[in-house]
């Protein structure tokens, strides 16, 4: 706690007078003023300004709530802090994603402006390197780079980063969050949705929405359906789901083992079948 009320001092400028672990490294800590804010500590300073430029970027269009950054440097990360409430305004978290993938990245792979190249998705490392098309930027930095780093079967994988571009429609770079599975949506007491914890990128729009739907979220339905009225989806998005999911079901595999293995090659012969 220590070092935490230290950093949180030096880095917002108000003395920090207590703080209380969340979870893992993430504190809430009070400040002399009476707000409140959320201190989280990285081991790796590259994973310090990835998240820190990643919620710059992602709040640069105005479209959806992101805590403000108050203030880090190589191992911790201050940030606002916002009261937990219950999901309610589902359309606007689905107007708001739509406008955040319209505006843009200057290409697939590319890093948040200052962004690290070398990136982190949770305890994963991440790769943020610039390429000319969506298929080989899922292929080598987002499907082999996990796959080599797991005991899973390389087939089925192998067949899929062969035909990618048969897949999956050409579209323009997205801006992604990246990380979007339910608990990175933080629903506020005014029953907004606020993005959290982004590993933000340039990418397929599509990877955000079936990362939504991986683990459960709140009212999935009118979330989508918003975001099909701004931002209508290519026909066959549905089936592509699992081909999309590849990337963070692969993440898990890394971080957490084999408990999901099954689900990953299954989402693999899906997309094979989309």
């Amino acid at each position: 706690m220590t070092d935490a009320l230290a950093a949180v001092s030096e880095l917002t400028g108000v003395p920090a007078e207590q703080a209380h672990r969340i979870s893992g490294s993430v504190y809430e800590v009070e400040l002399a003023d009476g707000d409140l804010v959320v201190a989280k500590r990285h081991s790796q300073p590259t994973a310090v300004l990835a998240e820190a430029k990643s919620l710059d970027w992602i709040a640069e269009p105005g479209v959806l709530p992101v805590p403000a950054v108050r203030g880090h440097n190589d191992h911790w990360l201050v940030i606002e802090q916002i009261e937990p409430g219950t999901p309610q305004d589902a359309e606007a978290l689905g107007r708001g994603l739509a406008e955040l993938h319209l505006s843009g990245a200057p290409a697939f792979g590319s890093a948040p402006p200052d962004g690290p190249a070398n990136a982190w998705i949770g305890l994963a490392p991440m790769a943020n390197r610039p390429v000319d098309s969506w298929p080989e930027f899922y292929a080598s930095q987002r499907i082999e780079p996990y796959l080599r780093r797991t005991t899973l079967p390389p087939g089925p994988f192998e067949a899929v980063c062969a035909r990618l571009a048969e897949l999956v429609p050409n579209e323009p770079p997205a801006r992604l969050h990246g990380d979007l599975w339910s608990g990175n949506v933080h629903w506020a007491t005014d029953g907004r949705a606020w993005l959290i914890d982004p590993a933000a990128h340039g990418g397929h729009r599509e990877t955000d929405l079936a990362m939504l739907q991986l683990f459960g979220c709140p009212l999935l339905e009118r979330v989508l359906g918003a975001y099909n009225e701004v931002y209508p989806l290519a026909p066959g998005w549905q089936a592509r789901v699992p081909l999309h999911q590849l990337f963070p079901l692969l993440v898990h595999v890394l971080l957490f083992g084999n408990g999901y293995a099954s689900q990953t090659i299954s989402a693999a012969r899906a997309a094979l079948r989309a």
